[in-house]
């Protein structure tokens, strides 16, 4: 598996960040756990999730998905893989990095799914990730990425930049990305609908590869 230079900085944080990931990330999971039967559970045929952390998606997808659950950090894989009893679809967990997804051909999945993805990625690689994710996506197939961030209330942004130091240095995520803008800019992909889930904040992003 090959990796990209400036991501090696995620794979060493992510390594040790698993072993308390989920213990870290209880009090946003209170949330989140709400969300993901809906960000999912209605997903069909050859899915891709990219960035698949620890697992908590998976008990949400239908029988119907066949389901690729790949993430950069094998930790991370581990403890997802823990969790695999409770899918109700069939898995097949991948080491990878989403930025260079060699070993994934091109046209494969029908979905594309990435949660918090694209924020903890170095600046750089972003537009490095959306395009892979397009070409892994077959001509119709859909995809539904979630990200974070900044807020236009002023109380919110002063919250969140409260807690940027902390979040960048165990997630190595960051409110500042622009997603949203590369996967406009990236010419194989169409955005369908973007909206907030919660505040200005939780940003959903749906769209489709062109046929």
């Amino acid at each position: 598996m090959e990796v990209h230079d400036k991501n090696r900085g995620n794979l060493a944080r992510y390594n040790i960040t698993a072993w308390f990931y989920d213990i870290l990330d209880f009090p946003w999971e209170l949330r989140y756990r709400g969300w993901r039967p809906h960000l999912v559970g209605d997903v069909r045929g050859r899915v891709l999730e990219a960035g698949v952390g620890t697992g908590r998606n998976l008990r949400h997808y239908p029988p119907e998905a066949e389901l690729t659950a790949l993430d950069l950090s094998p930790a991370m894989l581990r403890k997802a893989a823990g969790r695999v009893r409770e899918a109700r679809c069939p898995v097949h967990f991948l080491r990878g990095d989403a930025c260079m997804m060699d070993e994934v051909p091109s046209d494969a999945y029908d979905w594309v799914v990435a949660t918090f993805l694209c924020c903890v990625l170095p600046r750089e690689l972003q537009p490095a990730a959306v395009g892979e994710l397009a070409r892994v996506l077959r001509p119709g197939g859909r995809f539904r990425l979630l990200e974070m961030v900044y807020s236009s209330d002023p109380r919110l942004l002063r919250r969140q930049r409260m807690f940027t130091p902390f979040v960048q240095k165990v997630y190595g995520a960051r409110f500042d990305r622009h997603t949203l803008r590369h996967v406009r800019e990236n010419r194989d992909l169409v955005v369908t609908g973007t909206r907030f889930l919660r505040h200005d904040i939780y940003l959903l992003i749906e769209g489709e590869k062109r046929q």
